[in-house]
């Protein structure tokens, strides 16, 4: 029986799709930092759906974390035919005010991780009759966010990159979709420290369950791209249809 393997699976967006997958019977390797967390996780979901599930314990912004993963991944012969791509977190402030460090650690997980394991499972994925790999993005991605700057460039990246990669595989047995929620009810304001933002917008913000649902869904539906929620479908439709400059001053305005 082959497993999904999802990353940032430990609370938010990605734990949310773990147990959507679970709903559905569907083995599971839990990876993220939280060692006693993950274990709860996949106690509750063996105990609950009758499912195998599985963890790995890695801070996935180090340089060598894809490299665990994957020797895990060998030495206990996980077979996966699901690869969700979604550990990733977001900094607020200028870039001239953030560290140097704390903007690679971001940048090294919001994309190398997404890219190389894409490249160290597609092998793997191959063998199987139907796979999928499902990369979330953000409804950041699709315009420049000021003091979200750098946040909303890897986030275009992994648009673009899982755009590329679905044309690349569109002859193989693997289907390749991108997740790109807007606001969320998840830990990343905290996280991103925006806290002065919450309450603003915890108006706007959809439950983490909703979005997984329909990502999941949407992902054996093998859609290309999905914007869970109307709100968030017209907030990228006016991207498109607008000169840029002004949703991005609507974006400085919001974040400022």
């Amino acid at each position: 029986m082959a497993y999904a393997l999802v990353t940032g699976a430990s609370g938010g967006i990605g734990l949310e799709l773990a147990r959507e997958l679970a709903k559905r019977k569907i083995d599971l390797l839990l990876i993220a930092r939280s060692s006693s967390r993950l274990e709860e996780i996949c106690k509750e979901f063996r105990a609950t759906y009758s499912i195998k599930a599985e963890y790995l314990s890695v801070d996935l912004s180090l340089p060598d974390a894809v490299t665990q993963i994957e020797n895990w991944i060998a030495t206990n012969s996980f077979a996966v035919n699901i690869l969700v791509n979604n550990a990733g977190y977001g900094i607020w402030g200028r870039v001239d005010a953030t560290s140097k460090e704390s903007l690679n650690n971001m940048m090294q997980l919001n994309m190398i991780v997404v890219t190389n394991l894409c490249h160290v499972l597609i092998p793997e994925l191959k063998k199987h009759p139907q796979s999928y790999i499902l990369n979330v993005a953000s409804t950041a991605a699709y315009q420049a966010v000021p003091t979200l700057a750098t946040y909303a460039a890897t986030k275009a990246f992994v648009l673009l990159f899982t755009r590329g990669l679905r044309l690349e595989l569109q002859n193989t047995s693997i289907s390749v979709t991108c997740l790109s929620p807007g606001a969320t009810s998840t830990n990343f304001i905290d996280r991103a420290g925006m806290e002065a933002l919450k309450e603003k917008a915890e108006k706007f913000s959809m439950k983490a369950e909703e979005v997984a649902k329909i990502g999941i869904e949407g992902m054996f539906n093998k859609k290309a791209e999905i914007l869970p929620g109307f709100v968030n479908w017209i907030s990228v439709q006016l991207t498109y249809l607008v000169p840029k400059f002004i949703p991005e001053k609507i974006a400085a305005g919001l974040y400022k």
